[in-house]
């Protein structure tokens, strides 16, 4: 029997006579990304976003206030307007959102070089944090498969309450009601992993050569949150200006080439600033910048806040200002290199494991 081939559950060897069989000792990696939708339709989008929103770590009001306006106002409109931007996107002949599809190809390169370095003796999932698969589902199934080990993989390469520790919040909530439970630990941001930066910035100079002229500038639009949860000390924006700096000193720019931004801002409330889509707008009218080029380096793969909101939005402010080129990067997904710089974090993280 070679590496590759399962073996099957056995009962102990000094086990008494009706002991159940057991599978054999494994280890297991269990992706996670935010989530996604089942479909484009009203009942679907209102299942989501409301496990969305309703969450403590994206939105912290309290639920006296928060829950009858988010059920019956926000929810009764904005699964028609998101269910339309998902309909942009969605990918008709597999009936699944790109998220759902790259997270599954990047699930499936992992466990193909997991395989080939370690065998059976590890299982590689992955899940979601609102929609499905979910996390307990998942979870419950490795344990099955005899997972008494899982390193849990946020896919998320800078650490922020409202990604990385919902996620984590949802995974030991799963832990909470396996009758035995496997040891746990939790990969760390990668944000500042040399080969993820690496992989960033090939992103990039491929990004470069396919634009008709060479733009002006880059920006890193990364995902928004309020301002106050970086007074309460949350680390993500100053992961995020790190991983901007990084890039930057690798690909051998100056400072004035590369800026940081934040998008997808909600409420009422100020996040932290500048707005992607008034920035770009202000660089054409300020700065005379008609050529820009932007990416997502807070997101692992491409989703609606990429393909959506920067391709549709954010680029229409550029233009709508007077921008003339607008060049979109594509997330690092299940690029070979971006799955080099995961592996190597999965591998440091599983230390004493093998």
């Amino acid at each position: 029997m070679n590496a590759l081939t399962p073996l099957p559950p056995a009962v102990p060897a000094h086990a008494p006579d009706g002991h159940p069989a057991v599978q054999p000792a494994r280890i297991g990696i269990l992706l996670a990304n935010l989530g996604t939708p089942d479909d484009t339709g009203y009942w679907s989008m209102r299942r989501y976003l409301s496990e969305f929103l309703s969450d403590k770590r994206v939105i912290d009001y309290p639920s006296w206030k928060w829950q009858p306006l988010l059920q019956t106002v926000i929810l009764a409109k904005r699964p028609f307007t998101s269910g339309a931007n998902y309909r942009k996107i969605w990918d008709k002949e597999r009936n699944e959102s790109p998220l759902l599809i790259i997270t599954r190809a990047q699930t499936e390169g992992l466990r193909e070089r997991l395989a080939a370095r370690l065998g059976d003796q590890v299982r590689v999932e992955f899940c979601m944090r609102y929609g499905n698969p979910s996390t307990q589902a998942v979870l419950h199934r490795m344990v099955e498969e005899g997972c008494q080990r899982i390193l849990f993989v946020p896919l998320y390469p800078q650490y922020a309450g409202a990604t990385s520790a919902t996620a984590c919040d949802q995974f030991f909530r799963a832990l909470m009601a396996e009758p035995w439970q496997p040891i746990a630990r939790v990969m760390d941001p990668y944000f500042d992993d040399p080969a993820y930066i690496e992989a960033l910035a090939a992103s990039v100079k491929r990004g470069w050569s396919r634009a008709e002229q060479e733009p002006e500038l880059l920006i890193c639009s990364y995902h928004g949150m309020p301002r106050r949860y970086l007074m309460q000390g949350d680390p993500y924006h100053c992961q995020c200006q790190k991983t901007t700096r990084l890039l930057r000193e690798t690909l051998g720019w100056e400072k004035a080439k590369i800026r940081t931004t934040f998008q997808s801002v909600f409420g009422p409330e100020e996040w932290l600033k500048p707005y992607t889509v008034e920035e770009v707008a202000r660089l054409v009218k300020e700065e005379g910048v008609k050529r820009l080029a932007v990416c997502a380096p807070a997101f692992s793969a491409d989703c609606i806040e990429t393909l959506e909101e920067i391709e549709g939005e954010i680029r229409e402010a550029f233009e709508h200002a007077g921008g003339e080129q607008f060049t979109y990067i594509p997330c690092l997904n299940d690029d070979p290199a971006h799955l080099d710089a995961i592996e190597g974090a999965i591998l440091r993280n599983m230390g004493g494991w093998i």
